[in-house]
């Protein structure tokens, strides 16, 4: 008989380390600090500091919702003449790009890491 698996509790902020290979941090509270997923929301449940990890995960994907949504409402617009600065459609879209590309990332490690303590004896 098994037993069910417990909740994953939160998530302390992550201090001085950066998210990606050569991006630089920011404090708290600044407009490049905003712009790290799920950071800066406090609807989200807290503990000992953190968001709560659902939340965390729950605000990343909004973000990148958002930022696709972004994408294609700036697509549309170029497709009908209606976009007056064709750079706005390239950020967007890279954007998108970039931020679906890390949420696929964190889901293929977050697999891994449920894989890898499923696979261990009790």
């Amino acid at each position: 008989m098994t037993s069910p698996i417990a909740p994953i509790g939160s998530i302390s902020p992550l201090a001085s380390s950066s998210l990606v290979a050569g991006m630089t941090t920011s404090p708290a509270g600044s407009p490049a600090a905003n712009n790290v997923i799920g950071a800066g929301n406090s609807a989200g449940r807290t503990t000992a500091g953190g968001l709560d990890f659902a939340q965390a995960l729950a605000n990343g994907f909004d973000t990148v919702n958002a930022a696709q949504a972004n994408a294609n409402q700036l697509a549309a617009q170029a497709a009908t003449g209606q976009l007056v600065d064709p750079a706005q459609l390239t950020i967007a879209t890279t954007k998108a790009q970039m931020l679906t590309q890390l949420a696929a990332a964190v889901q293929s490690k977050a697999v891994a890491a449920f894989n890898t303590i499923m696979s261990m004896q009790a």
